[in-house]
């Protein structure tokens, strides 16, 4: 079968989804549908705003499908109207049965991680926070439970000692696109193998749920290189945080950090607390080291650099973490 014929409807929303859906159109695949969330109001003048995946599909003049439910009669109607012979599934909702055993050879749906390890939401905050040094993408066929259908393929990518969220991300978003295309190639061919999930202990897996605010807060009484991998793993978004506390206040401000390092070191300052020269760094105590900061946002302010926010902060020294 030639992949470049089969009738594909690609649904996403986020900017994770753009390079795979470029690729396609690029490659010649025929997509006849692009299924992306609503538009939504965003903003000071809440102007509705269209997602990534609409903006790539209009650009590209492919026709876009905005159901509100996916399990409406007139989004299904719709859906096999276009007689899809293949689905293809990245970042977008959790999808009813009725929608992704429409199409003849199914829906594949392609995951940042090494599944089965990090199924979930965040699976790239997670294999960094954990201190992974290598992840990957996966496709795999949509079933009844979340990421645990048959794997179609995987690439593994490692993880940088410099790596943050938005670095990773940018790698396996580019890399994610290359394997999606190939996953066509392959299920037209029909020499693929899709390998089950369904015997695996449950115990073995490292999981990626949502993140949520609280779970972003910064503990200065843990070793220093799970800080720091804490720090990269929500960086830039949605980015660690701590209470900041000033001698003499009964209320602390909060601060993101965006970037540090850490530096292994005895010491007998309790964790939290900040050392300073005033001009060049800021660094933080914790548990077998110091974690010097280099880029932090303080609640009400932009986010600087230490050396910049140095510049009208003088009294750092009054001032500690809460560990």
């Amino acid at each position: 079968m030639n992949p470049k014929e089969l009738r594909i409807v690609f649904m996403g929303t986020p900017e994770f989804a753009v390079p795979s859906l470029r690729a396609l159109v690029a490659g010649g695949y025929n997509i006849v549908a692009v299924v992306t969330a609503l538009d939504k109001p965003a903003g000071r003048g809440q102007r509705l705003h269209r997602s990534e995946v609409k903006v790539a599909a209009e650009e590209l003049g492919l026709p876009v499908l905005q159901p509100e439910k996916l399990k409406a009669p007139e989004f299904v109607e719709a859906l096999a109207a276009l007689r899809p012979d293949l689905g293809i599934v990245i970042a977008f909702r959790m999808l009813p049965e009725i929608v992704w055993a429409l199409p003849r050879l199914g829906t594949f749906n392609l995951h940042a991680s090494l599944l089965p390890q990090y199924r979930g939401a965040a699976p790239i905050n997670w294999a960094i926070i954990r201190g992974e040094t290598e992840t990957g993408v996966t496709t795999f066929l949509l079933n009844h439970e979340i990421d645990q259908g048959a794997i179609l393929g995987q690439v593994r990518v490692p993880i940088r000692a410099e790596d943050n969220v938005g670095s990773l991300y940018d790698r396996l978003m580019h890399t994610g696109a290359a394997l999606v295309t190939e996953t066509v190639d392959r299920i037209a061919a029909g020499n693929i193998r899709p390998v089950e999930q369904h015997h695996i202990d449950p115990s073995t897996l490292r999981s990626a749920p949502k993140i949520f605010k609280e779970d972003c807060r910064i503990d200065w009484s843990g070793p220093g290189k799970n800080i720091l991998d804490f720090i990269r793993g929500l960086s830039p978004y949605p980015a660690a945080w701590t209470e900041l506390w000033k001698e003499g206040s009964a209320t602390p401000e909060t601060a993101k950090v965006f970037s540090a390092t850490f530096e292994p070191a005895a010491h007998d300052q309790a964790c939290g607390t900040l050392q300073s020269d005033g001009r060049t760094f800021v660094r933080a105590a914790c548990a077998d080291g110091w974690i010097e900061l280099d880029e932090i946002q303080i609640a009400g302010k932009k986010r600087l650099s230490v050396r910049d926010l140095l510049l009208g902060w003088r009294d750092v020294l009054q001032y500690r973490f809460k560990a």
